[in-house]
């Protein structure tokens, strides 16, 4: 099946998520994570593109990007393409080293825009790989906070979104990441740090529930918002897009085969028909497993 052409808009923001192949470790030694504001700096520059946010995970890149006239395909083809052939001149493997091509969605909403940047910085605090986003070296939490960073990353556009002077923006944003753990989609506080891909010596941040107490289906979801690097708004959006198609078909075999909820529940939360995702569940029968 050929694959769907990537929308362009220019000047669009994207969320961009680039996975190891089969979600393993996609940095090898201590200051790995360096690699990637190099070769980031070179696609920006070279592109015209803008990155507003990142955060570099044990198995997974998060990007925030702001493309121009060119696609998006061509900063995040040589982003991909470079930090592979680094991190495989290192392991001296060749094949893939990335899940799949990056998964993006556009990012058309300044409310949307602000929980996207929420939920790249608070990726480590979900996985468990720390309790507060200010002790997690590789992303672009400390640098809204006023932190010295990377003269390619910008800040000052997104703040603007949260007051007037930027003292102001920055409590505001401080304010919007200090949330309740209920009120965060992706966070699933049951969740076993290695699940996520981080380093094993790193014990889990809170225990599992007992076996025998059933997930909810807000559960299930923001298990497969963090399995598979989406937004609850992307789940929930009106757009179509096939990556999300496959995410919202897992979600409903998984609430079926743990017998979570029905399928009717499960359009209801996601904003879909029953017969739509009846339909995509047998398009992607392997992709859903």
């Amino acid at each position: 099946m050929p694959r769907p052409h990537r929308v362009h808009v220019d000047g669009g923001f994207y969320h961009v998520t680039l996975r190891g192949n089969h979600q393993q470790n996609i940095f090898v030694a201590e200051g790995d994570q360096r690699l990637p504001n190099q070769i980031v700096e070179r696609a920006i520059d070279k592109y015209g593109a803008r990155l507003h946010a990142y955060c570099w995970m044990t198995n997974h890149l998060h990007f925030l990007l702001q493309v121009g006239q060119e696609p998006m395909g061509k900063p995040m083809g040589q982003i991909a393409a470079e930090f592979a052939r680094a991190m495989q001149s290192k392991l001296h493997t060749t094949g893939h080293f990335f899940e799949r091509r990056y998964h993006a969605t556009l990012v058309d909403e300044e409310s949307y825009l602000k929980s996207v940047v929420r939920y790249i910085h608070l990726n480590p605090v979900v996985a468990g790989i720390v309790d507060n986003p200010r002790d997690f070296l590789w992303s672009s939490h400390r640098a809204y906070l006023g932190a010295p960073h990377e003269p390619w990353l910008v800040t000052d556009f997104v703040l603007q979104n949260f007051g007037s002077t930027r003292e102001h923006a920055v409590a505001a944003y401080e304010n919007f990441l200090d949330i309740e753990e209920n009120d965060w989609p992706p966070a699933q506080k049951d969740r076993r740090e290695s699940d996520f891909g981080s380093e094993k010596s790193v014990p889990p941040r809170r225990q599992a529930d007992p076996p025998q107490q059933r997930q909810s289906l807000s559960d299930l979801i923001a298990e497969a918002c963090s399995r598979f690097g989406v937004c609850l708004e992307g789940l929930t959006s009106p757009v179509r897009d096939e990556y999300m198609t496959i995410v919202r078909a897992w979600v409903a075999n998984q609430a079926r085969v743990r017998h979570v909820a029905s399928l009717a529940e499960v359009a209801r939360e996601l904003c879909r028909h029953e017969a739509t995702l009846r339909q995509a569940m047998r398009r992607y029968p392997k992709e859903i497993e």
